[in-house]
């Protein structure tokens, strides 16, 4: 049954997954506390109608070690570091994972997509995009905030580790800052007591070879959960064309997690997190080009000759990112403090094909973008008494940033024209070394048994290409106006720096009469953006299976902070405009029957801007022109879009289905206003079924067979025009994928 009181969390919670439900809405008071886990740290709970398990003397409470009930304990003493008052949180948990087509093979970005107010776009153009927001996107995984990785084709989180999501969005506590669109909070499967794993392998369209590893289990005070995959396909980026199977498009990617735990004693716990990720990608050919620049030997523009076919372009690019958090949790009565340290580092290279990128684009530019992050996350929470919990924190970031840029280009004469066919090298190099730090305080304040309101401050300062701060106020409120309904209210302030590894501006006068030279020669450097967001929401527990949610917000935004791929290496630049709004409504029904479970999101969403202030350099005259006196929407808005599934339950046999509904992303109009225009509406369904054999309380097998874009539609997610866009981008065609997993 979806939980949307404000009745005591852990009670929700736990009727909640004695149902089975697998997606809801919640406005939540307190945070929830988890329920039992099997084997793979799942949570479980006996059938709603199931009578007490008898009692005997050899009953599982006689066999659990002291180590479950401790990190049971520290456990829900982290996540009362977080609380989530007025806000609007929408759970995942595996379940819902296992109803979608791949089950936990699925992408963690195609999770979030059947979300509301999530929309999807092309990976070259960051693949989501929530509440008209280009990434701003926080992630968390037990409570530790990942510091910002370079955005690229892949993503560094593996679904398989996931064991319930948090999806937050609306006006954000005082204890999230920085990325505010949307924040994602991960818990992590847990350790079991008896050691056992996973493994499994999925196989499909495309050439898809994907095997999986975890493995977890405890020894003394120390508890484990480690997981591997390796993914290798040749459809890893969105096809240019609409074919069934795009050309030169190969993907390898690896990806490890791993969580270990120690407790030292009852009310004390150390921590260690880490992960990594490789990607490898091929950029797949566009057929077909026309050659725009000469080269010695290979293309004379002149007279049409061209040895050098676009379907020969070998551009790739290589994506790492690792990270590693030690975490020291410590309960004193009355105070929880989990304090974090952490390291990320995350680079990006494109090598693109030096003939090829020379005869149709006129410049060739071999690019590594890195970033190295170092900090520290404290976080505290004191229950002062039955009314008032204070929570308090700090966090600090000291970034390295390089950019290194080996430029190939022809010279141009004084109208632009290309003057020689021969080809010469510029060296376009820098760094920044740049600091993140926020302090907040905030008060829990319970006025009665239906009304809580959370209040309080942070403060932010970033050092870096911009030197800025803020002070942010926020408030939260939620009301229990009857068992059913809930409401909540929220205001917050917010302060979002520019990602440091893209946000110089500072080399453009090196490329003055070269092939890369911008037709706008000057650029500011880009800002913070600073906003008033307000969200407002209900929620209302219709029958004991159904539970109906809407929500509505409004965001006005000083200095906007965008991002689009500007130039022929497929790395996103930041920008910002002077002014902007955004505005909002999302609905949402989750259905758990005892067979049956549903959901359905459907979301309106407009996203504005006006007068482009920084990174000028990227663009056209005219269209900076234009922009400077004209509202015009982000290329990222889509004005609708929606969202369902359905699963059916029978035995060990499970049959699902889900689709996803867009309106369409923006494009240039037929009379070339930027982004005046949007591409068709869409919708793809996806089918899957699969069957559980269980041998033993710790061993099963399960075989999955996944039917993905099922009546085959071919579309658009990017035309290549708009604001900051690239290549056309196409929707996967239909892909068939058959998966085997074995728990032991």
């Amino acid at each position: 049954m979806p939980c949307f009181s404000l009745r005591p969390v852990a009670l929700c919670v736990a009727s909640l997954w004695a149902a089975s439900t697998s997606f809801s809405a919640e406005v939540v008071q307190a945070p929830a506390a988890p329920s039992g886990r099997d084997n793979t740290g799942q949570p479980v709970s006996p059938p709603p109608d199931a009578a007490p398990a008898p009692t005997s003397t050899t009953s599982t409470t006689t066999t659990l070690k002291p180590i479950d009930v401790t990190a049971k304990r520290l456990r829900d003493a982290r996540i009362e570091l977080s609380p989530q008052v007025g806000t609007t949180v929408y759970s995942v948990t595996p379940a819902f994972i296992e109803s979608l087509g791949k089950g936990a093979a699925t992408s963690f970005d195609d999770v979030l997509l059947r979300l509301p107010g999530v929309s999807k776009d092309s990976k070259a153009s960051g693949a989501l995009h929530i509440r008209g927001d280009h990434s701003n996107v926080q992630y968390r995984i037990d409570g530790v905030q990942l510091p910002e990785n370079i955005s690229g084709f892949g993503s560094s989180i593996d679904t398989r580790f996931v064991e319930r999501l948090d999806f937050i969005t609306g006006a954000l506590p005082a204890q999230y800052g920085l990325r505010t669109a949307g924040v994602i909070e991960i818990q992590t499967k847990q350790a079991a007591v008896a050691p056992g794993g996973r493994i499994g392998v999925t196989l499909g369209s495309h050439h898809t070879l994907e095997p999986s590893l975890e493995l977890f289990g405890s020894r003394g005070n120390l508890s484990y959960y480690l997981s591997g995959s390796y993914v290798s396909n040749s459809n890893g980026i969105e096809n240019p064309q609409p074919t069934r199977n795009p050309a030169h498009d190969e993907t390898r990617q690896t990806r490890s997690f791993g969580s270990l735990s120690y407790f030292v004693d009852d009310d004390t716990r150390l921590g260690l997190l880490f992960g990594t990720y490789n990607g490898r990608f091929q950029i797949p050919t566009n057929p077909n080009q026309t050659a725009g620049f000469s080269l010695a030997g290979v293309s004379n523009i002149a007279s049409g000759v061209n040895s050098y076919p676009s379907t020969q372009v070998n551009e790739r690019q290589r994506e790492v990112n690792r990270f590693v958090a030690v975490s020291l949790q410590k309960k004193m009565g009355p105070l929880d403090v989990q304090a974090s340290v952490f390291h990320q580092y995350s680079d990006l290279r494109f090598s693109p094909d030096p003939v090829g990128d020379l005869v149709f684009n006129g410049v060739a530019s071999n690019t590594l973008r890195s970033i190295t992050a170092n900090g520290l996350q404290v976080d505290a929470s004191y229950a002062l008494n039955a009314a008032h919990t204070l929570r308090f924190g700090t966090q600090f970031t000291r970034q390295k940033t390089v950019s290194q840029n080996a430029v190939s280009v022809f010279a141009v004469d004084s109208t632009g024209a290309q003057a020689s066919d021969t080809p010469f090298t510029l060296i376009d190099n820098s760094g920044k070394t740049g600091r993140l730090s926020s302090l907040y305080a905030q008060d829990e304040w319970r006025l009665s048994p239906q009304l809580t309101v959370n209040y309080g401050a942070r403060f932010d300062r970033v050092s870096a290409f911009t030197q800025e701060q803020q002070l942010s106020p926020r408030v939260n409120a939620a009301y229990q106006l009857s068992p059913g309904t809930a409401v909540h209210a929220g205001y917050s302030r917010y302060f979002t720096p520019p990602p440091q590894e893209l946000a110089s501006q500072q080399s453009i006068g090196l490329y003055a009469g070269t092939t890369n030279q911008p037709e706008v020669p000057t650029g500011n450097n880009v800002k913070a953006e600073r906003s008033h967001y307000i969200d407002v929401g209900v929620s209302h527990q219709l029958t004991p299976e159904l539970t109906l949610s809407a929500d509505a917000y409004y965001k006005r935004i000083k200095n906007l902070l965008d991002d689009g791929q500007f130039g022929q290496a497929l790395i996103l630049s930041p920008f910002n405009y002077d002014k902007g709004n955004a505005r909002g409504l999302e609905f949402s029904g989750t259905y758990t029957g005892k067979q049956w479970t549903g959901f359905l999101n459907l979301a309106f969403q407009k996203a504005q801007g006006t007068n482009i202030i920084s990174g000028q350099s990227l663009f056209g005259a005219d269209e900076l022109a234009y922009i400077a006196h004209h509202d015009v929407y982000l290329d990222h808005n889509q004005t609708v879009t929606l969202s369902g599934g359905l699963s059916y339950k029978m035995g060990a046999t499970r049959l699902s289905s889900d689709f996803l509904y867009g309106s369409g992303l923006r494009r240039t109009a037929s009379g070339g206003t930027p982004n005046g225009d949007s591409l068709p509406r869409y919708a793809v369904v996806n089918a899957a079924v699969s069957h559980t054999w269980t041998s033993s309380p710790t061993a099963s097998v399960e075989a999955r067979l996944a039917l993905l874009n099922l009546f085959d539609k071919s579309y658009l997610l990017r035309d290549g025009s708009g604001i900051g866009v690239g290549a056309p981008q196409h929707g996967a065609r239909r892909t068939l994928f058959a998966a085997i997993s074995t728990r032991f």
